[in-house]
């Protein structure tokens, strides 16, 4: 007889329950979404390096280390000698190890110079590997590479020639005018930093500055043989990444490199500075929960707000059923269900929304913030959060349903002038 009436009553008030079911959805839609997004942008940060053990670069601080040389943000404080890259590289401790060289620019892009090992040995996401979607890897001097939002950008296709810009400032005033590269091939899409880098050889990079050594360029005309591989002498680059063959020597060789005598270098753990630098940023988590839940709250508040007001004007109504029977838990528990009533059809519209919301929205984040959401069923903590909803907005219906359980039979019937 209640869920009857339940129904009854809600489809009496056809726009108002409409109101309180959106303000539900609406709210579980954002709460859920935000709650993606944040769980999403830990686990793009955290993930956007893999199985390396070690990233290796001039002494200073650790998370400088990790924001250039991973997440291609500021400069180093300073390089390293190649002698030093060959000498680490070569341990019998280590599997494989990256060079990478910063000091350039292309339209604000970063310029990246590395070797094959880059493209065989650098994983992200836990497994992916660095793949082309078009063209090649860069083999000559003057071959590049761009990353997929570089290219998506500027709307550069293979075989276009680019002009790379010295310093890391966005807004160079010096290019390297003598040397132009040709886009050798463009990086399938990682949604990861990889996206916004511009990939050239070392080779290349020490080329394009022949000239430069006073940090201009002198005028002077270079002998195109020089530009050739086996006339390039690379002398340093900015930082490396290493692997090691076994996870137990990660600790004895960081300890190793600390403590190298021929020139003043750090080693940092990337899982260990990638969990540092997302507590000096957690905060921003923190207020996104803050967000989310004031959101959850005005959805709460409307079901209480709705079924509040509408007691004065619904007193006749509770009277009648009392005249016709209805005891005063009867229309206590006619307001409780419909509550839960309303709390539940605006859950499921709410996660039906984020369902579709997701379609959209997805490839919108991936592409400008890397923020890898996947589609996938609600996790126990969703679950979790709903039940919780479910319970907020049914006892925010408690107070409506005691004013209506506490008003008499007298009450509703008198006519008052």
């Amino acid at each position: 007889m209640i869920n009857f009436l339940t129904y009854r009553s809600i489809n009496n008030r056809k726009f108002t329950s409409f109101l309180c079911i959106a303000s539900i959805a609406l709210s579980v839609t954002l709460f859920l979404a935000i709650e993606r997004i944040r769980n999403g942008a830990r686990e793009g940060f955290t993930n956007t390096i893999s199985q390396t053990d070690l990233i290796v670069g001039a002494k200073g601080g650790s998370l400088q280390l990790l924001l250039y040389t991973v997440f291609h943000i500021g400069g180093a404080v300073n390089n390293i000698r190649m002698t030093t890259f060959d000498e680490i590289k070569n341990n019998h401790l280590v599997d494989w190890a990256i060079p990478i060289s910063l000091g350039d620019t292309y339209k604000g892009f970063r310029v990246v110079a590395t070797d094959e090992n880059f493209y065989e040995h650098y994983r992200f996401r836990g497994d992916k590997k660095v793949e082309m979607s078009e063209g090649s890897r860069p083999s000559d001097t003057f071959d590049v590479v761009l990353g997929s939002e570089v290219a998506k950008k500027y709307q550069l296709k293979i075989g276009d020639p680019i002009l790379l810009s010295h310093g890391l400032s966005s807004e160079a005033i010096l290019s390297h005018e003598n040397t132009p590269f040709k886009i050798k091939g463009i990086i399938a899409s990682t949604q990861t930093p990889i996206d916004t880098g511009v990939y050239i050889n070392l080779y290349g990079m020490e080329a394009m500055h022949f000239g430069w050594e006073s940090g201009v360029p002198d005028g002077a005309k270079i002998n195109p043989e020089r530009f050739k591989k086996e006339n390039i002498k690379i002398t340093q680059i900015t930082s490396f990444m290493v692997k090691l063959k076994s996870r137990i020597a990660v600790l004895k060789m960081r300890r190793e490199i600390d403590q190298y005598e021929k020139e003043p270098i750090m080693a940092i753990i990337p899982a260990l500075s990638l969990q540092e630098m997302w507590q000096t940023i957690g905060y921003v988590e923190q207020i996104l929960f803050l967000v989310s839940l004031c959101v959850l709250l005005v959805g709460v508040l409307s079901i209480l707000i709705s079924l509040y007001t509408s007691i004065n004007e619904r007193r006749r109504e509770m009277a009648i059923l009392r005249s016709l029977g209805a005891s005063s838990r009867h229309i206590f528990a006619l307001l409780l269900y419909e509550s839960s009533f309303l709390v539940i059809v605006g859950c499921i519209t709410g996660v039906a929304a984020l369902y579709g919301a997701l379609i959209f929205v997805r490839p919108w984040l991936e592409s400008n913030f890397s923020v890898y959401l996947e589609t996938q069923p609600l996790s126990k903590t969703e679950w979790f959060y709903l039940l919780g909803i479910f319970c907020a907005g049914t006892l925010a219906g408690i107070i409506p349903a005691i004013k209506a359980y506490m008003n008499s039979l007298q009450d509703g019937l008198t006519i008052k002038f």
